[in-house]
């Protein structure tokens, strides 16, 4: 029983993450992980997940010890993401990826994957190259973001040459202005800002400590950070996907699969028929899960299966 205990099996297959954290392991790897760890209610090691400094160290430690990113940082009050969460992601994208491939994962740096939003944290990018070796390109409208995601690329040498960055000069558009004419991208992906309003982010921040806390204290402190533009947007996630579905038309022959992040299942809807106006040739939802925490991202591609054949020979044929 406590075999089965230690496997998180809602998590992806090939995701590292399944077990519990293993922090002696981790501790070894990075000792200053060390203060932050302890025994909880139940006996177990864990840090206090309602403390953005020891959230930020134990990102550090699963970084370095699972990815051999060693070098890690972010500005303080930007987004630390949820390591296991990110790499899920990434490996039901590299499904997909094989679903267009006859099955066979897509490695190597013949794939191209466009990070719409990358982040101070810059970990889609840098997790992308770690496991599937594939060049990724990261996108960013906020200039310290992007500066912080080139100071960590500049401190792990292995990124060189394989993850770059654009800046989005004009924070209205989200893929005119990246995309470039001559671009080919095998993928965009995306995790958008999830609220409609800045109040609308601060009241789901006060739940979020609820529910880590039990209670709200007197100074309110979210574990995960988090500027605005990473956590909201005019009309929330669903317009901002609404736009990147109508700005996808324009390169529709740029890239194979257009992808986003859905949080709320409810958008589901709105958004299939969205992409029935878009015409696009086919369209799925891919369903994810991290613990109790259910998540799903929606794909569309506007190749026919002619199309994607033949994109699979010209750019994956050695794969």
């Amino acid at each position: 029983m406590k075999e089965l205990e230690k496997i998180k099996t809602a998590l992806h297959p090939r995701n590292a993450h399944r077990e519990r954290y293993d922090f002696p392991s981790l501790i070894k790897t990075q000792p200053e992980l060390e203060q932050f760890v302890s025994e909880n209610k139940y006996g177990d090691l864990s840090i206090d997940f309602a403390d953005p400094k020891a959230v930020k160290e134990l990102n550090r430690a699963l970084l370095k010890h699972f990815y051999q990113i060693s070098d890690w940082n972010i500005p303080d009050g930007y987004l630390c993401p949820p390591i296991p969460g990110r790499a899920d992601y990434l490996h039901y994208l590299a499904d997909l990826l094989a679903d267009s491939n006859g099955g066979k994962l897509p490695e190597g740096e013949k794939i191209k994957i466009l990070d719409i939003g990358t982040g101070s944290n810059c970990i889609y990018p840098m997790l992308g190259n770690t496991i599937y070796d594939w060049q990724v390109v990261g996108s960013e409208i906020d200039e310290i973001a992007i500066d912080s995601a080139q100071t960590n690329l500049y401190a792990n040498p292995q990124f060189r040459g394989k993850v770059t960055l654009r800046l989005q000069e004009n924070p209205k558009e989200i893929l005119t202005g990246i995309i470039k004419s001559n671009d080919v991208f095998d993928m965009v992906i995306c995790n958008p800002p999830f609220h409609e309003s800045l109040a609308a982010a601060e009241a789901g921040s006060m739940r979020k400590v609820k529910n880590l806390k039990g209670k709200v204290g007197k100074k309110l402190t979210l574990n995960f950070g988090g500027k605005n533009n990473e956590l909201w947007c005019e009309g929330g996630e669903l317009a901002f996907i609404h736009k990147m579905i109508r700005e996808s038309m324009t390169f529709k022959f740029n890239c194979l699969w257009f992808t986003s992040i859905v949080s709320k299942e409810e958008h589901l809807k709105e958004l299939v028929i969205a992409l029935k106006k878009a015409r696009v040739a086919d369209r799925k939802v891919i369903q994810m899960a991290q613990g109790n925490k259910k998540s799903r991202f929606i794909a569309w591609t506007f190749l026919n299966p002619e199309q994607q054949e033949n994109w699979r020979k010209m750019r994956w044929k050695e794969i």
